[in-house]
């Protein structure tokens, strides 16, 4: 006897038999549960993330190919104000996609007391941009000099997986700034000194930024992310190349 006014053959008769685990259903109907939202893990990968940063400037590059290296149209440069000039310095190595890219990628090149890199890399870039002042670019040169400033982007993407050495990283900064003054030839003396102060500002923010950021970024992207980012930087820099040698 059960206990006391229980009766023992009705409360057998009133259970339900189960041969499935309550639980193992819920988690199958949710599997399939319509109204959940669906999730892709690898939209929140940081390589992901960061691949898309240069895909864009790619983008955009392919649109306007003009954006390279002359994003204000500067015209003559003998007509240039001090202030147009020194607007044109600053914006040319930020909006330019081949400068910008080649300029942070700085940040992934692994160099050596980065700080001390700033002055040397400044240095070389005004010198470069200096020097087209006395011996300019040969309009026939052009579409080479360009294809070689995208190229230094492949470069870089050759130091970060160890098959140049990080020192091509000043030559290459050299050439960037033979370009970047090469838009100003035959200007006043006042405008063109606005326009190198505009890229010593622009040039020695970047520098600043990615010296600074550099050791976290590789911390960061670890020895896959290298490699990808590697990668990208050698692909694109390649398809500047072409467009320029081409268009």
């Amino acid at each position: 006897m059960g206990k006391s006014g229980e009766n023992p053959l009705l409360s057998r008769s009133c259970e339900v038999p189960t041969f499935v685990d309550i639980s193992q259903n819920a988690r199958l109907i949710s599997q399939f549960d319509e109204d959940r939202p669906m999730t892709f893990p690898f939209l929140k990968s940081k390589f992901f993330l960061a691949s898309l940063v240069p895909l864009f400037f790619l983008l955009t590059f392919l649109a306007d190919p003009a954006l390279a290296h002359h994003p204000f149209g500067m015209g003559d440069s003998s007509e240039l104000s001090a202030w147009k000039a020194l607007l044109s310095g600053i914006g040319h190595p930020l909006l330019g996609p081949d400068h910008l890219l080649f300029m942070l990628g700085i940040a992934l090149v692994g160099l050596k007391r980065t700080k001390k890199w700033i002055f040397p890399l400044l240095a070389v870039g005004l010198a470069g941009s200096a020097f087209v002042q006395l011996l300019p670019l040969p309009d026939g040169l052009a579409p080479l000099a360009e294809a070689l400033v995208s190229l230094s982007l492949a470069i870089e993407g050759l130091i970060v997986l160890n098959f140049v050495s990080p020192k091509w990283v000043l030559p290459m900064f050299a050439l960037h700034g033979y370009l970047l003054g090469s838009t100003i030839v035959g200007a006043e003396p006042t405008p063109l000194i606005g326009y190198f102060l505009g890229l010593l500002l622009a040039q020695g923010s970047l520098l600043l930024l990615v010296t600074a950021i550099s050791q976290r970024s590789l911390n960061w992207l670890g020895g896959n992310g290298r490699f990808i980012t590697a990668g990208i930087w050698i692909g694109i820099g390649s398809a500047f190349s072409w467009v320029a040698l081409v268009d």
